[in-house]
């Protein structure tokens, strides 16, 4: 096939335009926390003490399937005064997503501990994850 008769490609998606979406600022000067950023927090501050869940069951039970990435952003980017209870959160399989050697690890261990979740090889128990319902309150 020669060149003028090849069909034009179409545009690929770049992994900043792919990206671009999930990274909206926390604050904006207009309105304020953007409502996904909100509604993460609102399922991050319904979880209960002596609980974990994982950062995808957050994105899914926020109205937001698949954007676990954007719930961790969610809790990188919470406002200090909020207080969420974000050790609660955890990777995939109940793992901390922090670097082991970090102080976020340790950090995120010793609270989970101290609300009697236990913690071993980085992981909390499977018994310790629940799944939250579909639907934000």
């Amino acid at each position: 096939m020669s060149r003028a008769t090849r069909k034009p490609r179409a545009k690929r998606k770049t992994l900043r335009s792919l990206l671009l979406p999930l990274q909206e600022a926390p604050e904006r000067a207009d309105a304020g926390p953007s409502p996904a950023l909100e509604a993460i927090w609102d399922v991050v501050a319904r979880i209960p003490r002596g609980r974990a869940a994982t950062y995808g069951d957050v994105a899914r039970a926020a109205g937001l399937p698949g954007r676990a990435r954007q719930a961790g952003y969610a809790l990188r980017h919470m406002p200090d005064d909020m207080h969420l209870p974000w050790h609660r959160v955890v990777g995939a399989g109940g793992k901390i997503a922090f670097p082991p050697s970090s102080s976020a690890h340790r950090e995120q261990t010793r609270r989970l501990r101290g609300e009697g979740v236990e913690v071993r090889n980085g992981r909390v128990a499977r018994a310790t994850l629940m799944t939250l319902d579909e639907t934000p309150r």
